[in-house]
């Protein structure tokens, strides 16, 4: 980093303290992301003509008083980054060196309103999980076969009139996805398509009633699956590629 670099850092932080100084409303939601965002944009590197390397372990240093209140959030809060960090880089063609790390830390050298970023490129092992997004909510696809409806039956239960009490099951083997219409009353779609049984790719919308689910397969440090997730199957360097699934480097 140069002598401008530091010079602007250091003066974007003093005006950061003298305006948190003024207006203590502590730190909102939106501005953690804005800030992730920032600091992938600036520490985005060229290393190959179509590889595009940027951070992926990131520290969001906070004021004490804005650390209790965004910790009363627990771990929806750090998933929420997480995920926008990941369709942050899958917009701009970024890459990940390893999985994506969010941690919140207190630091009581801040002000109230202030936000500080520590970010770096961190090589790990990577296992891909599956996941879907239901509506807005994040559910890791923890069984080998997933019903989602609106019956208390269903994996995952969906407050929507529209749907059946078992509409549709995604299946993974460890290497892809499968999504099934369960021979639902009004049917479902994929990618405004119907849908009778059709393999997923990363980024595929699935469409039932007025719920929107869309799949994904996202990174996550090996050795840290969740209770039930079954092992990935693959080499842990295999990685999803747009339209298809699986690319051996």
């Amino acid at each position: 980093m140069g002598f401008l670099d530091n010079f602007e850092k250091g003066l974007e932080r003093a005006v950061n303290m003298a305006f948190a100084k003024t207006f203590r409303s502590g730190l909102q939601p939106v501005e953690l992301t804005s800030a992730l965002r920032r600091e992938m944009d600036t520490k985005a590197a060229v290393v190959a003509r179509d590889r595009i390397l940027t951070p992926n372990s990131f520290t969001l240093r906070l004021a004490p008083a804005d650390y209790e209140r965004m910790s009363r959030m627990g771990g929806a809060l750090t998933d929420e980054l997480t995920s926008f960090v990941q369709k942050h880089a899958r917009a701009q063609h970024y890459a990940f060196a390893g999985a994506v790390s969010v941690e919140l830390q207190s630091d009581t050298g801040l002000s109230t309103g202030v936000l500080e970023v520590d970010s770096g490129n961190v090589k790990q092992d990577v296992r891909w999980s599956p996941v879907v997004d239901v509506n807005g909510k994040r559910h890791p696809l923890t069984h080998a076969r997933t019903v989602i409806g609106r019956g208390s039956e269903a994996d995952i239960t969906v407050d929507d009139t529209g749907i059946s009490r078992r509409h549709v099951e995604i299946a993974w083997d460890g290497n892809r996805a499968q999504a099934r219409d369960l021979g639902s009353t009004n049917g479902s779609k994929l990618n405004d398509r119907p849908l009778s049984t059709a393999v997923l790719s990363p980024g595929d919308v699935i469409t039932a009633g007025r719920t929107r689910i869309v799949f994904d397969v996202v990174p996550q440090a090996a050795g840290r699956r969740a209770p039930g997730t079954p092992a990935p199957g693959r080499r842990r360097d295999a990685a999803p590629q747009p339209g298809g699934f699986w690319s051996e480097p």
